[in-house]
């Protein structure tokens, strides 16, 4: 099976230069733990995550109403191609210790998947536990 066959195609963004206040109610209203971060021209910058407002915003004592996304965002994520083996992703996602990938297609976001999203097959099942347990190996 293929990333495409998993990902959401319907994929919430957050500007860079909205303020992490924004960003972190929607955050909140759409109940997920991270944001594409994609300018007015849709190319993708960045990933903002529900850490990265913890530890890069308020454990450093910046106001979330003045502070900017592309401030704290995480700058060079991974992405893959909706054409990759899902057992190539999983692999990736764990030797990356990340749990979602943006999708990417012609330069463009078209989705996200979530580590989550590769156990709703059986046979993707193992892969997606083997890439949880590689990047929960540090948790104690």
């Amino acid at each position: 099976m293929k990333v495409k066959d998993f990902m959401t195609r319907q994929v919430v963004t957050v500007d860079p230069a909205e303020s992490v206040e924004v960003a972190a109610r929607m955050l909140s209203h759409y109940n997920i733990g991270s944001l594409p971060v994609c300018g007015e021209d849709g190319n993708l910058q960045g990933m903002l995550t529900d850490r990265d407002i913890v530890v890069r915003c308020l454990s450093a004592c910046l106001n979330p109403a003045k502070t900017k996304v592309g401030e704290i965002m995480t700058r060079g994520a991974t992405a893959v191609k909706p054409s990759m083996d899902a057992n190539v992703a999983t692999h990736l996602m764990g030797k990356k210790q990340i749990r979602r990938l943006p999708v990417m297609e012609d330069g463009k976001l078209c989705g996200i998947v979530s580590l989550g999203d590769f156990t709703r097959e059986e046979d993707s099942c193992m892969d997606a536990a083997d890439a949880l347990a590689d990047i929960s190996h540090n948790i104690r």
